[in-house]
């Protein structure tokens, strides 16, 4: 994964970096895997603004990826690597032994032509599913399952992985992105590898255009608000705004928000690091 670096004829091209785009090997994306996608503009089925700073944004057709990956002991092969508006890991198109086409997550690493498969049985090469009870210890995974058959949950976002530490009687025990480690059922599924596109994290849109083109409306600063409209607004001149808090009076920097009768609680061994 390269990122590009322009050079600073224009203010918006002075801190642009973004990604080359030199893992993608075709721009026509699979017409048979397609979905429409709605754009709301934040409002609800009333008509209400229920979001606000959402709307406008080039129009986007949505990829079926199958985050399951329930295809059992049939190969294939990958076809294409492509880019994904959706989401931010790079796609893989994969075309299935018995002529079915799917749509999976990229991995890093992983090549057009190269073979992969999923269930029991398989060795632990990238792009290759599993479940937590065959993963050899220590091995980086993604794409990971909370429940049984639900589909990947965890680790799908670009750059991501997890790590399969121990098992422990019917749980696998799993060290997290965020740092966590809890423990999932053995019965589970996981995909080999780390997500692609793990430069992701350093890139700089450089002007509030691409923020406009991705859906994104300018955001108002709380402080710049009125009394009525914001806890931290008002007071004369540029009054700092008090203590951080959101618009709904929920303070922000450090409070924690987790309900403290989690159920998940108790498949968690080390909370997440601070």
């Amino acid at each position: 994964m390269a990122l590009k670096k322009y050079k600073p004829t224009t203010p918006s091209q002075r801190f642009k970096i973004i990604s080359a785009f030199d893992d993608i090997t075709t721009t026509k994306p699979e017409k048979s895997l397609l979905a429409p996608k709605k754009k709301s503009g934040g409002r609800n089925s009333e008509g209400k603004m229920t979001m606000r700073y959402m709307g406008g944004g080039h129009k986007q057709k949505y990829r079926i990826i199958d985050f399951k990956r329930e295809k059992e002991g049939v190969p294939a092969i990958v076809k294409t690597i492509e880019y994904d508006p959706n989401r931010t890991s790079r796609i893989a198109l994969v075309f299935y032994a018995d002529g079915e086409k799917r749509y999976i997550v990229a991995p890093h690493g992983l090549e057009v032509g190269q073979q992969i498969v999923s269930g029991k049985g398989v060795s632990p090469d990238i792009g290759n599913t599993m479940y937590l009870s065959e993963i050899p210890f220590g091995t980086i995974i993604h794409n990971i399952e909370l429940k049984p058959g639900a589909g990947a949950k965890i680790a799908r976002s670009a750059g991501s992985h997890a790590q399969l530490m121990s098992r422990d009687g019917k749980f696998a025990i799993i060290k997290l992105p965020s740092g966590e480690t809890r423990m999932i059922l053995q019965t589970c599924r996981a995909t080999v590898g780390m997500v692609s596109n793990l430069d992701h994290s350093l890139e700089r849109s450089g002007k509030a255009g691409r923020s406009r083109w991705l859906g994104r409306r300018p955001r108002t600063r709380g402080v710049a608000m009125n009394p009525v409209d914001h806890p931290m607004g008002g007071g004369e001149g540029r009054a700092s705004g008090g203590h951080p808090r959101s618009r709904k009076g929920i303070p922000a920097k450090g409070f924690k928000t987790r309900s403290k009768k989690k159920y998940s609680d108790k498949y968690i061994i080390e909370k997440r690091k601070k």
